[in-house]
């Protein structure tokens, strides 16, 4: 005769996560265009988010507003110094900032 059986295993807790420099999107901004950019954090319900760029906490001035609680960064007659490393996190998270991104602004 023949027995099978079958187990269903699930893994509790996040996977570590390996980032390099390389796995990071790079989005490419046209200078005096508007540029918006969307944090993937996927808790429910949505936290607070902040937006750091190039390590920094980025304040909303005349052309960057956060929109929807930090879910979206709205940048606006983008220019060649708003290029660099953009990253966002929930306020709620200890730790290092979430998901990164880097603009290139051309033009």
């Amino acid at each position: 005769g023949e027995d099978s059986r079958s187990f269903h295993v699930s893994i509790q807790g996040t996977p570590p996560s390996i980032t390099s420099a390389r796995e990071i999107p790079i989005i490419t901004a046209v200078a005096g265009g508007q540029l918006l950019l969307e944090c993937p954090e996927g808790a429910e319900p949505h936290p607070e988010i902040e937006w750091h760029r190039e390590g920094s906490l980025l304040q909303e001035d005349a052309r960057r507003e956060i929109l929807a609680r930090g879910r979206f960064l709205q940048l606006r007659a983008v220019a060649a110094a708003d290029g660099g490393e953009y990253s966002c996190r929930a306020t709620s998270a200890p730790g290092d900032t979430g998901p990164r991104v880097l603009v290139q602004v051309h033009g």
